[in-house]
């Protein structure tokens, strides 16, 4: 590997310590104001399974091609983001944060997503509106486990409705803008190249 190509898989790993250091700080102390509330230990389980995604498929799948480094910073870095702005109170003393992680991180996610669906033998406008589909679908589920994990017993309850209204919006065209680059930005595969 050439000397350039060990900064983003540094940078990856980087995310990767942080983002477990970040978890770890949740766990060892829930009872911090930023913490409470937010259904921490369900991100510390689900946000582990998401950072091993790739690295599992890739191991398990792929392990004979290079590994997917940009995929994999794309596909950790928002549940980073979410955990760093858990930790530094910024959800709670910056009105408009919850509202660009949700655009920004989807957009982040969907980009991993089309860029791995680049890898299939699919034209654009396929790889685009399946990236689309994982963008809408993935944001109502989060905004169910948000309800179910902690909005439906908090005083949040009373404005979650317009909330997760548009956190779903925010979150898809985040999503939909990523889809959109990648497809423009990176070729189709073909089938020749299987």
């Amino acid at each position: 590997m050439r000397p350039s190509g060990w900064i983003p898989l540094a940078v990856d790993i980087g995310i990767k310590v942080a983002l477990v250091a970040l978890l770890g700080l949740a766990l060892l102390l829930p009872d911090l104001p930023q913490f409470t509330g937010k259904a921490m230990e369900g991100r510390v389980l689900t946000y582990g399974l998401a950072m091993l995604l790739v690295p599992a498929i890739w191991f398990f799948r792929f392990r004979g091609k290079p590994y997917p480094v940009l995929i994999d910073i794309l596909i950790t870095l928002p549940f980073l983001i979410d955990v760093a702005g858990n930790a530094l109170d910024l959800y709670d003393t910056i009105e408009w944060w919850d509202d660009a992680n949700h655009f920004v991180n989807w957009g982040l996610l969907t980009g991993g997503v089309a860029l791995a669906l680049a890898f299939l033998p699919l034209g654009r406008l396929n790889r685009f509106g399946l990236a689309v589909g994982y963008a809408a679908l993935s944001a109502i589920v989060w905004e169910l486990a948000e309800y179910v994990t902690f909005i439906k017993d908090s005083p949040e309850l009373a404005t979650a409705y317009t909330d997760t209204l548009f956190d779903q919006i925010l979150g898809t065209s985040g999503g939909a803008l990523a889809a959109a680059l990648v497809a423009w930005f990176v070729p189709p595969r073909s089938a020749a190249e299987d």
